[in-house]
């Protein structure tokens, strides 16, 4: 196993004993089915022979392998099935018969049109659990849309978010953020059915749209002025009015002060005694709509010392701080070092990479990586003769196209 090769635990996971038919492909449903894979969960990938799953030629690529689909499709197996034939069909059934999830992320009536439906798959295991993610759900004006993270950003207001106050242009957040929450809604909605079952509750289809979770996820924090119904409600100003990116002598810093004695602790780090008593600041009613001054003054000040200054001024007096990392320096911050945060490890194919370790740590269950992520098909042939099916029926499938 993976997890010896860097002093883990063998253990096995929570989710070990648990079985999931992974229909999914590209982010929202790969990187969730990763997840339970983390812990302990048997994730049997299925793709189409051929090509497989777009996401595998995403990114940089080694071996074969995509960096993204590397990461995202750890912890699986792989099997390739021709899905449009009536054989690879039948053969998904099989593998769905005990089976405790299946999940897809096909568009609407794809899935249904092909055979492995929530109701083909309840035909032949009454308590399986059916997970759907989609883009706007079954119905309404977007349902037959083509949707990829930044169309769920345009609708759920995350590029409104990032507008640029000076030239109002809407931005997109740099990351694929709605496919990646939708991922862990998966996973919230995947162990709560799973619970659901043991209480007695049995199998059930659960759906999931990207939307909904990107505007689940936005809302709290973002919505902030747009909670409330009616016009009695002081406005505040948008979180990123007032967070911080800030140059010092040397490199780049954000921090954020909230309670009152933050601000005291700010006053004493920066040599502000004179501001420590101004009415605009002094408490937090009257200093959240003065923020953006305060900034200013605050970040003329901060401009005068090194990075490493001013952080440690900020842990003396308790004042949030850190460092901006860039991407080249993420794998040597010290905290994510001792934390262990990032694995390195061998990938047979892709050669020497780096992971996230799973960011949950259970005392007696351990979450961990304990297989690297699979070639297209390359367990075919050993999750088949679980089945049951012989090596010379799988040859003959082979040669007719219906499992690679």
């Amino acid at each position: 196993m993976l997890a010896r090769m860097w002093g883990g635990s063998a253990m096995p996971g929570p989710l070990d004993g648990v079985k999931i038919v992974d229909l999914t492909a590209v982010v929202s449903g790969p990187f969730a089915t990763a997840m339970l894979g983390d812990l302990g969960a048997d994730v049997i990938k299925v793709e189409q022979p051929g090509g497989g799953d777009v996401a595998r030629r995403f990114g940089a690529v080694r071996g074969g392998i995509s960096s993204g689909f590397a990461v995202m499709n750890r912890n699986k197996r792989a099997v390739a099935l021709d899905l449009q034939s009536k054989d690879g069909v039948e053969l998904f059934l099989q593998l769905v018969k005990d089976a405790d999830l299946v999940l897809q992320n096909f568009r609407p009536g794809v899935v249904d049109r092909l055979g492995v439906g929530y109701t083909a798959c309840q035909a032949v295991n009454p308590d399986i659990i059916y997970i759907s993610i989609s883009g706007f759900g079954d119905t309404g004006p977007y349902a037959a849309d083509r949707v990829y993270d930044h169309v769920i950003q345009a609708v759920t207001g995350f590029m409104g978010v990032q507008t640029d106050p000076q030239t109002r242009q809407p931005a997109p957040v740099r990351n694929i953020v709605c496919d990646k929450v939708t991922s862990m809604t998966v996973v919230q909605g995947a162990l709560a059915a799973l619970f659901a079952r043991e209480k007695g509750a049995g199998g059930q289809h659960v759906s999931i749209t990207m939307v909904d979770a990107g505007l689940a996820f936005l809302w709290p924090d973002a919505m902030s002025n747009h909670t409330y119904l009616g016009d009695d409600v002081p406005k505040v100003p948008d979180l990123g009015d007032t967070a911080n990116v800030t140059a010092t002598a040397d490199g780049f810093i954000t921090w954020y002060v909230t309670s009152d004695d933050e601000y005291q602790g700010l006053c004493r780090a920066l040599d502000m005694a004179e501001l420590s008593t101004d009415p605009r600041f002094e408490k937090l009613a009257s200093r959240v709509p003065n923020m953006p001054e305060l900034n200013a003054i605050a970040n003329a000040r901060i401009a005068n010392y090194s990075t490493a200054d001013i952080l440690a001024r900020f842990t003396k007096e308790q004042v949030a701080g850190a460092k901006i990392n860039l991407r080249t320096d993420i794998a040597d911050d010290p905290q994510i070092r001792h934390n262990n945060a990032i694995i390195e490890a061998e990938h047979p194919q892709a050669g020497k990479l780096r992971y996230p370790a799973p960011p949950i740590r259970f005392s007696r269950t351990p979450a961990d990586i304990r297989r690297h992520a699979p070639q297209l098909g390359g367990d075919t042939d050993a999750v088949l003769a679980e089945l049951g099916i012989s090596a010379e029926q799988c040859a003959a499938m082979r040669a007719r196209g219906i499992i690679a």
